[in-house]
Formats: structure tokens, C-alpha cells, sequence
């Protein structure tokens, strides 16, 4: 018999079963009626090719196979019961492992994990992920992507805050210094006063004073060193919490995820 095709159900059914000696008592126990458990006796038996019981007119006896079998079930469902604590007991793992560009982390993310470690019992791995993220190469429970919508098979992803950018300085800063950055998509023609590698440094450069910067909505409004020189303008590229689907069950991860876009 496949493995696959293990009646797990009824195998539990008999089991109660055996216990009590009794339908009734054994449907009392599993919350169903005697029929249920009857029907699921005589399934199990057509499966085995064995006869379980035999059928007295008070009672249940087990058959010799059946006495037999029932050491090495009931061993089995003890380990079952040991796998699924287990697995609980990785679900309830106190440590979470993130991945974020380097300032993003600083500026936003940072802030608010140490506000949801004061009030959970969690310690945080945050490593840096400028260049992308690689689940297959990485134990993350959770990454911050900087992009148009994640398209790739088998990730989930929920926006952070909204994908839009704004022009920030300081209040009398000068709207022909512009400072560059990958990702910042100024409006083509001009030129730059000062290129850096991310949103972040572009913020630090115009806090300086060195001239205007075009960085994420969500980081501007993090730092109070620079004002918004215009309204926001909607961008196609955004913040990301992103993960392959399955870890979106985990009880941690939607625990922070919650946490992080409410």
C-alpha cells in the first residue's frame, strides 16, 4: 500500500475503536455517530482485506490481526503527535531573518522592529540585500524589495506604504543641484551636481545642503533633516515585503507583516 494512501482517518477511528471496544463510546470521543465510526471500520477492513472485530451482542472483540496490528499503530500516532510538535515548535521560533537594502534599514525598518521587539518576545537577523534576493540561497524568513510589483514565480508580496517619490532638501536648497541615485528616475535632461549609490545617501547629500534629492516617499517621510519641495508623484517602483508563498503561513511572519503595514 502507498504510503499516500495511508487511511489516516479511519486508522484513528479504529484505534478509539479498540480502546472503548464500542462504537458509541469510541463516537463519543471523536464527535460523530456510531454509524460514522461503523462505516469507517468496515472501509478500513475492505482496505486491509482483514476483519477488525468481531461483532458480539453486547459488544466488540478484537480479531488476533487486529491485536497485533494495534502496538505498532498506536506507536505510529505517538509519532505523528512528536512531528507535529516539533513543527510547532519551529512555527513559535522567537528569531526572524530578514533581508532589506542597507538604507532603508537604517532609516525605516530599524525604528520599527526594535518598536515590535518591546512588545514580543523576538530577536531580529537582518542582513543586507542591495543586490537582490535569493530564497533558494538564503534562510530569510522575509525580505524588503525595491521595485515595480515582484513577478516571480512562487514569491508573494504585500506593498509597503505607497510607491511614489518626492523631491526633498533642505528648505532654501537649490532645485538645479540634483543629486542622483539608481532608482531615482529624474525627469530626463539636466545634469547632476552628485551621484551616490541609494536613496539613502541622496537624503544624507541634501541634509548637507549639497542640493535636492528624488528618493522614495517612504523614506523622505522617515527623516525630519529635509522638507518636500513638491507633492508626490506616483512611481512604478515601490517597497516590498516579499517571500515565497508558503512562509506567508507561518504565524511569525504575518505577525510582523501585520505589524510593519498597518
Amino acid at each position: 500500500m502507498k504510503r499516500t494512501h495511508l487511511p489516516l482517518n479511519a486508522l484513528r477511528v479504529f484505534d478509539a475503536a479498540a480502546r472503548h471496544l464500542s462504537f458509541t463510546k469510541a463516537a463519543d470521543e471523536l464527535a460523530v455517530t456510531p454509524a460514522a465510526v461503523g462505516q469507517q471500520v468496515r472501509a478500513l477492513e475492505d482496505v486491509l482485506g482483514t476483519v477488525l472485530f468481531k461483532r458480539m451482542t453486547r459488544n466488540l472483540e478484537l480479531t488476533p490481526e487486529a491485536e497485533r496490528a494495534l502496538p505498532a499503530l498506536r506507536a505510529g500516532f505517538l509519532e505523528f503527535e512528536e512531528s507535529v510538535r516539533i513543527l510547532q515548535d519551529a512555527q513559535g521560533s522567537k528569531v526572524l531573518t530578514l533581508a532589506a537594502p542597507r538604507d532603508f534599514t537604517a532609516r525605516w525598518l530599524t525604528p520599527r522592529l526594535a518598536a515590535y521587539a518591546r512588545d514580543h518576545d523576538v530577536r531580529f537577523v537582518v542582513t543586507a540585500a542591495d543586490d537582490g534576493v535569493d530564497f533558494t540561497q538564503a534562510n530569510l524568513d522575509l525580505a524588503v524589495t525595491f521595485g515595480p510589483v515582484p513577478d516571480v514565480e512562487g514569491l508573494h508580496g504585500k506593498q509597503l506604504g505607497d510607491a511614489a517619490m518626492v523631491v526633498v532638501g533642505v528648505p532654501d536648497a537649490d532645485p538645479e543641484r540634483r543629486i542622483d541615485h539608481p532608482g531615482a528616475g529624474w525627469p530626463t535632461g539636466g545634469s547632476f551636481a552628485l551621484t551616490v549609490a541609494d536613496a539613502g545617501l541622496a537624503i544624507d547629500a541634501a541634509v548637507a545642503g549639497f542640493g535636492v534629492a528624488r528618493v522614495p516617499v517612504l523614506l523622505a517621510a522617515a527623516n525630519t533633516g529635509v522638507v518636500a519641495l513638491g507633492d508626490p508623484e506616483p512611481a512604478l517602483a515601490g517597497y516590498w515585503l516579499v517571500a515565497p508563498t508558503p512562509q506567508w503561513r507561518q504565524a511569525k511572519v504575518r505577525a510582523l507583516v501585520e505589524a510593519l503595514t498597518r
